[in-house]
């Protein structure tokens, strides 16, 4: 059983802290510093069997404590072996962009109250995916789509994003967009960042106004947790080569089912059910995670 554990940390202390700690434990491990910098340190140490339990409870222990000295987040990876992803997996909407494209929608047309909570709701878990999105969708009929440009136009990407994309695009890297929100926007950020595919939900308009219907099935956790496969099957990579990423609960099948999982700036309860996550940093800050240096990256 390999193990890995990488640490994002703006605390110099902590590579230090955790080297004595599993030192002290009796775990034989070798550290790599991967990233020095003032807005990410990176280290990532190598063992050759599985952690015990006792000692990530302490490893837990000693890194929940940072919250007055510094910002950390760590990734505890267990597997056959290190994995070499090959298949990299999107949420759109607060994971690779910072914003929530229906809430925008909702917003230009007067009703960004209404929807806003519905879609916090939905994220959290409470109501289910599909009823959401039909709901807030609904409540959109006949918005003006000549707006749709201009809202794209206003939303940022995610710290990180372009970074990561680059680099994921040179180790050879499939980058696919998986995303319950809609296709006008999702299909412009995967070109944008140079990503190879793009599966959301398509706006259903007539005379350029919104029907406020979907036609189609609703792309929600399910279809994400088949797209996956899907995906990975056609191109004949094992699970422990796929990684997925995503912030809110109808994200957390294709975390469970993905080999390296991580909720990004997640919703508590989706960092309480997610294999892993990282809070605290950009999205280049994956790249680290699995197991990739500054030397490595452009």
């Amino acid at each position: 059983m390999f193990a890995s554990l990488t640490l994002l940390h703006k605390n110099p202390a902590y590579p230090q802290a955790v080297a004595d700690l599993l030192a002290s434990t009796g775990v034989q491990s070798q550290p790599t510093q991967l990233a020095q910098a003032s807005e990410c340190n990176a280290w990532q140490w190598q063992m050759a069997a599985a952690v015990p339990e006792d000692t990530k409870a302490k490893l837990a222990s000693l890194l929940a404590a940072d919250k007055e000295q510094g910002v950390t987040d760590y990734v505890l990876y267990e597997g056959e072996q290190a994995p070499e992803i090959k298949l990299a997996v999107f949420d759109m909407d607060s994971t690779l962009i910072q914003a929530e494209v229906m809430d925008q929608l909702a917003f230009t047309a007067g009703i960004g109250e209404q929807i806003s909570a519905i879609t916090a709701s939905a994220m959290r878990g409470e109501i289910d995916f599909q009823e959401s999105f039909k709901r807030r969708l609904g409540l959109l009929k006949g918005f003006d789509c000549t707006t749709l440009e201009e809202i794209y136009n206003s939303i940022e990407l995610m710290p990180g994003a372009e970074r990561l994309m680059r680099n994921l695009v040179k180790q050879g890297v499939r980058c696919v967009i998986l995303s319950g929100g809609f296709s006008f926007f999702a299909d412009r950020f995967a070109a944008r960042l140079g990503m190879q595919e793009a599966h959301s939900n398509p706006l259903e308009q007539v005379g350029g106004k919104l029907t406020g219907d979907i036609s189609v099935r609703i792309l929600d956790a399910e279809r994400k947790l088949e797209l996956l496969t899907e995906i990975r099957q056609q191109h004949g990579w094992p699970v422990e080569q796929t990684m997925a990423v995503g912030d809110g609960a109808n994200d957390l099948p294709m975390l469970g089912a993905a080999g390296l999982g991580v909720a990004f700036h997640a919703k508590p309860l989706v960092i309480e059910q997610a294999p892993h996550h990282v809070s605290h940093f950009g999205l280049d800050g994956l790249l680290y995670v699995m197991g990739l240096s500054d030397a490595d990256l452009v």
